[in-house]
């Protein structure tokens, strides 16, 4: 009953100088709206993170030649050949599925309309790595793979800017100097942060890219996938084992071949994006304490002013302890009412910008429950010392202030 009493009386008081209120609030609401803002957009930047790099492929590994020294001289290293795909696919056992590629930059011209854009050879082993569907017509027949027969699969972008409103399968598309009949359109995975326009390339046979258009048998790179995603570090370890063992790299040697794991990069880029997060969240509680300082700054002032009202309620018989409880009560509610309002702003304020921004929005919890109670925290830690004091007023002292 006590504390209903002291919370009315609390919020009567509150109301009492409403402007005075709002403003010693404000500063509690910006500061709960930055925490939250700050924090929930960097967990949306993690997730934006973690799922384009999802969307290159499921378990994915990607094997490329790196770079060997010759002395002082960092000189390119022998490249990567079918026969390195095929060892892998044949000896390492955490590994699923192996795409070698070959990939050349192209002008695709379709009558009147051309595009630059990648043309990739490799297997029909390449859609399953990295995550590729066909939306419509078909994946390379044994033949075709065999004989490097020229037939393409394009992507959504692809199919956009040369076919327009018109249906491509079976029709021609011209790669530099070569007619290719498209056989399939895949399904449109978007844009990427790190993997650019997904949807931007025209997959071939590996022998007709690296007849007709590279010119050379050699592989820019091997996507390989491994069997789950608990294999992918083991299989990480049986390419690089074997790849030094083809590639005859003595003991103490560097590679001169890079094994990146998709699931590593995710990891490394949610560190970096958690640890700014954390900075600027640090950096937007500061706003937290100025807000605090104003509390205690008004409520000090309140003190002041209603020094007559505390003396009269102490020689009447009131405690010290009810005057300090209510005097305290009063700044917990003004810091939990900004908490609150910087709460809903906080989240408003998020949704729009991962709207604006194209990232995934999503309420973080933790954050939620630790802002409020921060604020609260801030209502009692900065709101005890004015409370102190009017507490520790003497009643015939009070009674003679004017």
């Amino acid at each position: 009953m006590i504390i209903g009493s002291t919370l009315v009386m609390a919020v009567r008081e509150v109301r009492r100088n409403t402007m005075r209120s709002i403003l010693t609030g404000l500063g509690i609401v910006i500061g709960v709206a930055a925490v939250i803002l700050m924090v929930t957009i960097g967990d949306s930047a993690s997730r934006k993170v973690t799922i384009d790099i999802g969307k290159l492929g499921s378990n994915l590994l990607i094997v490329m030649p790196g770079s060997e020294r010759r002395g002082p001289i960092a000189a390119t290293a022998p490249p990567l050949t079918s026969a390195d795909a095929a060892a892998i696919a044949a000896a390492a056992s955490a590994v699923g599925q192996v795409a070698p590629a070959a990939s050349k930059s192209v002008l695709a011209v379709v009558g009147n309309h051309n595009h630059n854009t990648l043309a990739t050879g490799s297997t029909n082993a390449y859609f399953g790595v990295r995550s590729y569907a066909i939306a419509r017509g078909r994946a390379f027949t044994d033949a075709e793979l065999q004989a490097g027969a020229l037939a393409c699969v394009i992507g959504e972008t692809v199919r956009r800017e040369l076919f327009r409103n018109q249906d491509p399968l079976g029709a021609t598309l011209r790669v530099d100097r070569l007619s290719c009949t498209v056989v399939g359109v895949l399904v449109s995975k978007g844009s990427a942060t790190l993997g650019g326009d997904q949807d931007d390339l025209i997959v071939m046979p590996l022998l007709a890219v690296q007849r007709r258009l590279t010119g050379s048998t050699d592989l820019g790179a091997v996507f390989v996938s491994a069997i789950d995603e608990r294999s992918t570090t083991r299989a990480k370890t049986q390419i690089e084992q074997l790849l030094r063992q083809r590639r005859r790299i003595q003991p103490g040697q560097a590679d001169d071949f890079m094994v990146q794991d998709m699931k590593e990069i995710t990891k490394t880029l949610g560190t970096v994006t958690g640890i700014l997060t954390a900075l600027l969240a640090a950096i937007a509680a500061v706003s937290l304490l100025v807000g605090g300082i104003g509390i205690m700054n008004i409520m000090l002032v309140s003190v002041t002013e209603r020094t007559r009202e505390i003396g009269i309620r102490l020689s009447i018989g009131a405690l010290g302890r009810e005057v300090l409880f209510q005097f305290l009560v009063e700044a917990v509610v003004l810091s939990t009412l900004g908490g609150l309002i910087g709460l809903v702003a906080g989240l408003v304020g998020s949704a729009l910008l991962c709207s604006a921004l194209g990232l995934p929005f999503a309420i973080v919890p933790w954050v939620v429950v630790l802002a409020v109670a921060f604020s609260v925290a801030v209502g009692v830690g900065f709101g005890y010392f004015p409370a102190r004091r009017a507490a520790a007023l003497d009643p015939i002292e009070a009674l003679r202030h004017e």
